[in-house]
């Protein structure tokens, strides 16, 4: 199984979500393995995986390695790590056929009971990538209008995908994130969102993810522990 955890708007927990996701299956006795299709590389930093030195998924996207060169275990899941490199990778290969399943061919030669991709905050070549090579599609969204708007564009795009790349491709959820349920307007944006879901044949998940500074602190933890930002 393959899922994508996307949204174009950025802040909505996409990579919270697919670590969280990653580790929980994980804990419960499944194969997993992660990828980090961001080009900020937050997931990779947050399990300790190495972007700098070792080969990331922008060698793996540009036929460079293989992807057996490229995948690092960690405590957590094992994971394609991600750095700015790969910022530049649609340029690169815009003119190339079949760039929208560069993701899909290296995917074909692993065998893990679930494989979790980040996603960047746009729906450019490296998230059609991610939607051609998955099963599933989870949303995250915070309860504000500026992310919750952007679903049903987002929807547009897993249409065109699911027409000319990949048939198989659905939509499992709306997650949202960052709740208050004390708020009226995150009340108000949590209808509406259910409205959008109903639209686009979406569920909304029951459990929602409220506001937590542990999370954050956790995140910073495991930054500084990593040493990645021992000189400022």
């Amino acid at each position: 199984m393959i899922i994508t955890i996307s949204n174009q708007k950025g802040g909505v927990a996409k990579t919270t979500t697919s670590a969280a996701l990653a580790a929980g299956l994980k804990l419960k006795g499944c194969n997993v393995l992660a990828i980090d299709l961001d080009p900020q590389g937050n997931l990779s930093d947050n399990v300790g995986a190495d972007n700098r030195e070792k080969p990331t998924v922008y060698e793996l996207l540009k036929n460079q390695v293989s992807i057996q060169e490229v995948i690092q275990h960690t405590n957590q899941f094992d994971i394609i790590p991600s750095n700015i490199m790969l910022a530049g990778l649609e340029k690169e290969i815009i003119s190339d056929l079949g760039k929208e399943q560069r993701l899909k061919e290296v995917l074909a030669n692993v065998n893990y009971d679930y494989i979790i991709i980040d996603t960047p905050p746009a729906l450019g070549l490296l998230t059609i990538n991610a939607f051609t090579a998955c099963d599933e599609v989870i949303i995250p969204t915070t309860a504000g209008i500026f992310s919750a708007s952007g679903i049903t564009q987002l929807y547009d795009t897993i249409r065109n995908v699911k027409k000319y790349c990949n048939d198989n491709i659905k939509i499992n959820g709306i997650l949202i994130t960052k709740f208050n349920p004390r708020s009226n307007n995150n009340q108000d944006m949590k209808n509406l969102i259910k409205k959008l879901g109903e639209y686009i044949n979406a569920p909304i998940y029951k459990t929602f993810i409220r506001n937590s500074v542990v999370i954050e602190e956790s995140q910073t933890r495991m930054y500084l522990k990593t040493a990645k930002c021992t000189k400022i």
